[in-house]
């Protein structure tokens, strides 16, 4: 056993497609996260993160395998699961009738924070990212970065201790890219353990602690990235990545 705030076995999920039969979408994967980190699954588009990420959130259901987040199974405790985590993805529409202030507030509620301390939480969150000037503007009016610090903002209102990040950075241009590298760095060090899944090279370098190459549904290599230097002989994570995939070829 272990006390490890995500710890994933075996976990598979299949989908079946009429021309194509059973499709594998995560092919029994097993890794685990240490408190405080940023665990990094880094792969092309298609390679099974989004899936993985949306069984761990409870999205979907694994086919089989288990996994579980910060104790709570995500079959058998799903309200558990979402209570302390905070899922983010690019994709992840805003309500754009409600304000920045609403939709800040609404995650809290709906993810039960204390009652009492949402309006201190929400306060705190505006200022902290910036959106005090924004704060009672609807979302269909603001900036697409703006609408990410939003993003942001709603996926920790409820305070979780841990946070998935599904391509957080897609879309945006190279300032707002990296503030958004730099609000993961700060989560880090506030002891949040995040999952960060990527498939541009340079961001998993920056903020990894430990590096899960993935492909095909299925994780080639899992290390630090001085670990993963090691073991290919390649310095940059591009190489080692290419080393890996073809293996698989």
């Amino acid at each position: 056993m272990t006390n490890a705030p995500v710890v994933v076995q075996g976990l598979t999920k299949t989908f079946y497609d009429e021309s194509r039969g059973e499709i594998r979408a995560v092919d029994g994967i097993d890794f685990m996260c240490n408190e405080g980190e940023v665990f990094g699954l880094l792969g092309a588009n298609g390679a099974g993160k989004t899936t993985t990420l949306r069984m761990l959130s409870t999205i979907l259901t694994p086919s089989s395998g288990s996994a579980t987040i910060l104790g709570h199974d995500v079959v058998k405790d799903p309200q558990g699961v979402r209570k302390n985590l905070g899922f983010f993805s690019a994709s992840t529409a805003l309500y754009p009738r409600l304000t920045a202030r609403e939709t800040i507030e609404f995650f809290a509620r709906i993810n039960q924070y204390p009652s009492d301390r949402v309006k201190e939480r929400v306060d705190y969150l505006v200022n902290r990212f910036g959106i005090a000037k924004y704060a009672d503007v609807r979302v269909e009016k603001l900036s697409t970065g703006m609408k990410q610090k939003v993003s942001i903002a709603r996926t920790v209102a409820h305070n979780p201790l841990m946070i998935i990040f599904d391509e957080p950075t897609v879309g945006l241009d190279v300032l707002n890219a990296l503030e958004v590298i730099e609000t993961i760095k700060e989560l880090r060090s506030e002891g949040k353990t995040i999952i960060f899944a990527t498939h541009i090279m340079s961001e998993a370098e920056k903020l990894c602690n430990r590096i899960a190459i993935v492909h095909g549904g299925r994780i080639l290599a899992c290390d630090t990235l001085d670990g993963l230097r090691d073991q290919t002989g390649h310095r940059y994570l591009e190489d080692i990545f290419v080393q890996y995939v073809k293996g698989q070829a």
